[in-house]
């Protein structure tokens, strides 16, 4: 075909010739190649220019848009900019106490290796600096895992002895199922120190944040994973394309250097994902002395008053004024106590106590810094839920909700696996493994807390099992509420946070009978075909 024969059937694309009346048609594309910083440049030249997305990326270059950037963004505070340069990310081979701290963004998207469908054994795990008593810890992971091994295998024998193969049911899918039912009750002993990796997506703001709050962590390990993020960021990102393109521009070199010099400048030239936005990215001094001055607070107010026996979920009633509930949310995250028995501590208090209690939440806040999660107050609902450690590694997902989560600790004890239908630990010979396992890594916790290696108090939680109880209070509204409830308590997913669900539930339909019709939820007392999936 001619070149002219070409022109004569291609559509017209550009704008309507001179003669021709201008027509509101829509036009929609989809945008590939544009490096994230110079995008987002694009995309705020919305609001300042009539130029479309393709005369835009055409004029720009990354020299452009760190000018720009540098000064709407840092010098005039325009932070929704960086909310149109998304960035991917792999993190591999950090401890899942890490990775709970790294996704802990509400403005978060990205997946992580699932303890039902791979098996930890290899995983290897991460080990704090805990100097002479590094081997009582390096001795208690193994114990761990040993542990997790012999639960999983036992398991699997187990249920294969109590569920048949149906016919129509092929062996690998039959013994896939299971697999991953023995691994749900396994987990439970897999230590935080046990190493995982996850894949994220996020825009620039997510990630500088991000970066700021990991940088202030007390944990040496989450605050060498925001470095290598920030520096990830800043240098030449791995271009999926370089060792399958690499090989024909080296043959395109030996007959046509500059077409080979061309190609490679495009296409496999250096990409800097975030330099700009990311390199002010800094330890936050409004967490940090927050942090302090808060913990000191509620160690002050409780005044080492014992822990009030509190159920599974406790959805919290909304009497209280705006003000107790900010600062009994501000003081929340810094003990180990239910909501309620703090909540009623902070309504005994004068205004005056109470107010200085909010003003530390937000004196040392700064310029650009946003309000911490606890004055996200005011939602409809409020669930105080105690549940392990991996079943809330699950509903951390959510995040149409604010999480406010307490440290790890041994106060709360631990969890023992049990799914209606399916085989307990005794019945499969397991209970005294397990019980010893979680005795022994409660025992390791206790003894390396007290350890007088720096960040000791803080590197004994890595010891700590998935099974381990810990406190967190989630704020949301009623559909957010019925969202979780039915998706959560399906027949398919993990039986920990099936009971949670199932209570939050109840706690709804208690609460406000003429709403409990809305929930489609399955009864998780009910025995469960265990190979539903």
């Amino acid at each position: 075909m001619s070149q002219e024969q070409i022109q004569s059937v291609t559509p017209h694309t550009g704008g309507p010739a001179a003669s021709e009346p201008k027509q509101n048609v829509t036009d929609v594309y989809a945008i590939h190649g544009a490096d994230p910083e110079v995008l987002a440049y694009a995309m705020a030249k919305y609001s300042r220019s009539s130029l479309s997305m393709r005369e835009s990326l055409a004029e720009i270059d990354s020299q452009r848009a760190e000018q720009f950037l540098n000064t709407f963004y840092f010098q005039y505070g325009h932070r929704s900019i960086a909310d149109l340069a998304h960035i991917p990310f792999a993190i591999e081979r950090l401890s899942l106490l890490a990775a709970i701290a790294l996704v802990d963004e509400q403005r978060w998207d990205g997946q992580e290796r699932s303890t039902r469908y791979q098996d930890f054994r290899k995983s290897g795990w991460y080990t704090p600096p805990f100097g002479e008593a590094t081997p009582v810890f390096t001795a208690a992971i193994e114990a761990s895992f040993a542990a997790y091994d012999a639960i999983s295998q036992g398991m699997l024998v187990a249920l294969k002895s109590a569920i048949a193969r149906p016919d129509a049911m092929k062996p690998d899918a039959y013994e896939r199922t299971l697999k991953a039912r023995a691994f749900d009750v396994a987990r439970y002993l897999l230590p935080l120190a046990t190493n995982t990796s996850l894949g994220q997506i996020v825009n620039a703001r997510t990630l500088e944040t991000q970066v700021s709050r990991l940088l202030t962590s007390e944990f040496a390990e989450i605050r060498e994973i925001a470095e290598k993020l920030r520096i990830a960021a800043s240098e030449p990102a791995w271009n999926v394309q370089h060792s399958k393109l690499q090989p024909l521009i080296d043959d395109l070199r030996q007959t046509d250097a500059a077409a080979a010099q061309l190609l490679g400048d495009r296409v496999l030239r250096p990409v800097k994902t975030a330099p700009t936005l990311v390199k002010y990215a800094n330890p936050s001094d409004y967490i940090v002395n927050s942090r302090a001055e808060l913990r000191a607070a509620a160690h002050e107010l409780m005044a080492g008053q014992p822990i009030d026996a509190a159920s599974v979920v406790d959805l919290i009633d909304d009497g209280e004024s705006l003000e107790v509930e900010i600062a009994t949310s501000l003081l929340y995250p810094h003990c180990h106590y239910p909501y309620r028995q703090l909540r009623a501590e902070v309504e005994g208090l004068t205004v005056a106590r109470r107010d200085e209690l909010v003003a530390l939440g937000a004196t040392h806040r700064g310029r650009h810094d946003e309000l911490s999660r606890s004055f996200h107050s005011g939602h409809g609902l409020r669930f105080d839920i105690l549940m392990d450690i991996g079943g809330f590694r699950d509903m951390h997902r959510h995040r149409r909700c604010v999480q406010l989560l307490q440290e790890y600790t041994d106060l709360h004890g631990y969890e023992t696996p049990e799914c209606p239908g399916q085989p307990t630990l005794a019945q499969a010979g397991l209970e005294a493994v397990y019980v010893e396992a979680m005795d022994a890594a409660l025992r390791c916790y206790r003894r390396l807390k007290t350890s007088s290696e720096p960040e000791g108090a803080q590197s004994a939680q890595y010891a700590l099992p998935l099974g381990v109880r810990c406190r967190s209070l989630f704020k949301m509204d009623f559909a957010e509420a019925l969202y979780i409830s039915e998706l959560r308590s399906g027949v398919a997913g993990h039986f920990s946070y099936r009971r949670v669900a199932w209570e939050m539930y109840l706690a709804v339909a208690r609460r406000h009978p003429s709403l409990a019709g809305y929930f489609r939820i399955e009864d998780v007392n009910q025995p469960v075909d265990l190979l539903r999936r």
